[in-house]
């Protein structure tokens, strides 16, 4: 079955899948007239609190709960892996497909509110498989998005989250995953029992401190490994460009290679696409589409353009300062490039794991019941979240070789669906945002 699914993975993550989500992220960028450039104004947005409008969240805690989910174990071991595939020129790759993926990230939140509903008890639902039904009419596909939402959320979103979280427990302190998972189970269990206002309290309390005191700490390996910042720079614009500008200590790669595995990781990293992040973005307090829209695709400048960024910049520096760290292999190319900085390296990578992975199982699983909510109407919601509960547990014992196969073909399945409603609603997102955006309407307007 693993073989199976690895088969299914690499055909469904293939040249294809890349094509029609990075063609998506370059045609939404042309057609919205390039939103990339609104990116200050989104950061600012996201800090303020719409009082006065529906939601059940501020849009803050609704971006600190899609990032929760997005930011994880994908932007330092999944950067490492695209870098020991494809080459430092991975770098930009990946860097690049984060810029032109805040235009996509833009459109699934403008759709999120467009076509969210209320509750009778006055909840907001929504997300692409809202769009799917009530903006172009087609239900099966909708509930097809919900189906692969669900069963990705125990993957991607659970079970190898506990999994790299008991693993560095393990080889760093000598914990048994029995008594981490436990705890990772107990944990979980606390905060998503209270449902998605008890997941975006502690989201927006986790994700700016976790994302924050990385980012200062990649910033100090880059002060301690400056004598290298330039060259590593260098190195990754010319890789991406030129197979053989690989060097000190790298193999040099091709440039489709580069490529195709810095794209793959973008598009992976900051899900942007994939239908996931719009599912919270309908919960925000906000009072017209395109300003949540801007606040959404902000999580894609934290988590690609800024995060990706720096974890690449500190492996590829690492690995021209110290030569024998081994690069071929990605699974521990990042233990090797951050255990070398004294006092703060191997500290700062274990936090870094294991907050990233705990926010992603939160967020995910706020995403897996709004689906089944979806497909089975509310009274299942409960029942769903007992057996994520239960599966934090499992991940983190279990081998899951054959569960990464299947967490990747559904993500990528979730994303055709979600692609569909944005290329084929993408005049009404045009609509909106020439109503809000370019007619110098104030983003205040209802």
């Amino acid at each position: 079955m693993n073989e199976i699914l690895t088969e299914v993975s690499n055909f469904l993550w293939g040249w294809p899948m890349i094509i029609l989500l990075l063609g998506t992220h370059i045609f939404l960028t042309i057609r919205l007239r390039f939103p990339q450039r609104h990116i200050f104004k989104a950061v600012r947005l996201s800090f303020k609190h719409d009082r006065n409008a529906e939601g059940d969240v501020s849009q803050f805690a609704s971006l600190a709960t899609a990032l929760a989910a997005t930011i994880g174990t994908g932007n330092i071991i999944g950067v490492a892996t695209a870098i020991a595939l494809g080459g430092p020129g991975a770098v930009l790759w990946c860097w690049l497909t984060g810029v032109f993926g805040i235009s996509t990230k833009y459109a699934e939140g403008l759709l999120a509110i467009k076509y969210r509903q209320k509750t009778p008890s006055g909840k907001m639902l929504g997300g692409p498989m809202y769009a799917l039904e009530k903006g172009l009419g087609w239900k099966w596909l909708a509930i097809l998005f919900a189906l692969f939402t669900a069963i990705a959320a125990f993957g991607i979103g659970n079970t190898v989250q506990a999994n790299a979280i008991a693993t560095v427990v393990s080889e760093s302190y000598g914990i048994s995953p029995v008594f981490s998972g436990a705890f990772i189970c107990l944990m979980t269990a606390a905060v998503v029992l209270g449902g998605v206002k008890s997941i975006a309290r502690v989201c927006s309390m986790l994700v700016p401190f976790m994302a924050a005191l990385y980012v200062l700490g990649c910033l100090y390996i880059l002060i301690v490994n400056a004598a290298y910042l330039w060259p590593a720079l260098c190195l990754i614009v010319k890789a991406a460009f030129s197979p053989e500008a690989a060097g000190g200590g790298f193999i040099g790669s091709t440039v489709m290679m580069a490529a195709r595995f810095g794209i793959a990781r973008g598009l992976f990293s900051n899900e942007s696409g994939m239908g996931s992040a719009p599912i919270v973005a309908a919960a925000a307090q906000t009072r017209n589409p395109v300003r949540q829209a801007l606040v959404s695709s902000s999580g894609t400048f934290w988590d690609t353009v800024v995060i990706c960024a720096l974890t690449g910049l500190v492996i590829v520096s690492s690995v021209l300062a110290y030569p024998d760290i081994d690069f071929s292999n990605g699974a521990t190319l990042t233990k090797d490039a951050f255990t070398k900085i004294p006092v703060v390296g191997r500290p700062l990578l274990t936090f870094g794991l294991l907050t990233f992975a705990f926010s992603t199982i939160l967020g995910w699983c706020y995403y897996g019941e709004r689906a089944v909510e979806y497909l089975k109407g509310r009274r299942w919601v409960l029942g769903y979240r007992v057996l994520y509960i239960i599966a934090v547990f499992a991940g983190a014992v279990m081998n899951l070789a054959v569960v990464w196969n299947l967490a990747d073909c559904m993500n990528a399945l979730m994303a055709i669906p979600n692609l569909i409603s944005l290329l084929f609603l993408n005049g009404v997102i045009v609509r909106e945002t020439s109503s809000y955006l370019w007619r110098a309407r104030t983003l205040h307007h209802r």
